[in-house]
């Protein structure tokens, strides 16, 4: 059985944070470091191959590299640098993102699952077998490295579909805000079907979940709505809707929607949530921190201090 891994979203406007950020995720005893590659920000694999020769144990990962701005091979450039620095450690998640953001580069937002499917295929041959030759309807891609690497790629999921995409595909599935009963109703049958499909194993759900240590809820509440816009995205609103919130569509967080999908509360409630989310299926719980109260520093170490103590508790 698979250990059972706490992760934490890690995020910060110069290296320097990015950093100090993923060294205190080590000091505490989490399991992994995850960021987000997006706009005009820190590119994650650059970050983590700035940070790897500071880390020993933490593993690094990425939720997600959007795929459409860079070709796969760019991307298995990038990978392999970590890959060398941090063996063992590295985790490659890629996704399609969406398509306001794809389309405002001026960048054609097409056939995501397909091109997902052909992206995943080339990026799991060169860096897991050290060659790749494939000519797809999406990509193509002839290219060999000097041998395999221990790179799990892994994929965004957050319908069904693309759910079932990374049980044949995956090499685990990364949700985000997705309500628990939607990870356990849809997801996992989802990942399983396509994993029987395929003939596989069914790979590891990482239940990418908003977190907040704190006893306030009109001040968590406060915080989710300052912080995250993603209700807005036609793929969440649908996605929130088919989990039973239907006031998803006017773009706004409900009271409801908050707490089907932010863990927050005291410490006891927070690792209980953690614990329910592993008995539900998932493998590993990535939290990404929302600060909330007047001293937004205290409020991310009681969370983090929090994520520390539920990775020693998880194993």
């Amino acid at each position: 059985m698979a250990d059972k891994l706490v992760g934490t979203a890690v995020k910060g406007s110069t290296i320097g944070e990015v950093q100090r950020n993923i060294l205190r995720a080590e000091e505490l005893g989490v399991h992994a470091a995850w960021m987000t590659t997006g706009g005009a920000s820190l590119d994650s694999i650059t970050c983590f191959a700035a940070t790897a020769g500071a880390t020993s144990s933490i593993k690094l990962g990425t939720s997600i590299v959007p795929t459409y701005p860079r070709h796969p091979l760019v991307t298995a450039q990038q990978a392999q640098v970590v890959a060398q620095l941090a063996p063992g450690r590295f985790r490659l998640g890629v996704g399609p993102s969406h398509r306001p953001t794809i389309e405002s580069m001026g960048i054609r937002f097409d056939a995501p699952l397909g091109h997902l499917r052909e992206y995943l295929r080339i990026l799991k041959a060169i860096l897991q077998t050290g060659s790749v030759d494939f000519g797809g309807e999406h990509y193509s891609a002839h290219a060999a490295i000097p041998g395999p690497l221990d790179v799990q790629v892994m994929a965004s999921a957050l319908r069904k579909g693309s759910f079932e995409l990374c049980g044949t595909e995956a090499d685990g599935a990364i949700s985000w805000i997705c309500p628990r009963n939607y990870l356990r109703d849809v997801a996992i049958p989802a990942m399983e079907k396509g994993a029987k499909e395929a003939g596989r194993a069914t790979p590891p759900l990482i239940a990418h979940a908003p977190i907040c240590v704190h006893d306030n809820p009109e001040e968590v509440r406060a915080a989710v709505r300052a912080q995250f816009g993603h209700p807005g995205l036609p793929f969440y609103q649908n996605m929130l809707i088919a989990s039973g919130f239907p006031e998803a569509k006017e773009g706004r967080w409900s009271d409801a929607m908050i707490d089907g999908v932010v863990i927050w509360g005291d410490e006891e409630t927070c690792a209980q949530s953690v614990q329910e989310l592993f008995a539900m299926g998932a493998t590993e719980v990535l939290a990404s921190p929302i600060t909330a109260g007047p001293d937004p520093a205290a409020s991310l170490d009681r969370t983090m201090q929090l994520l520390g103590q539920a990775a020693a508790a998880a194993r």
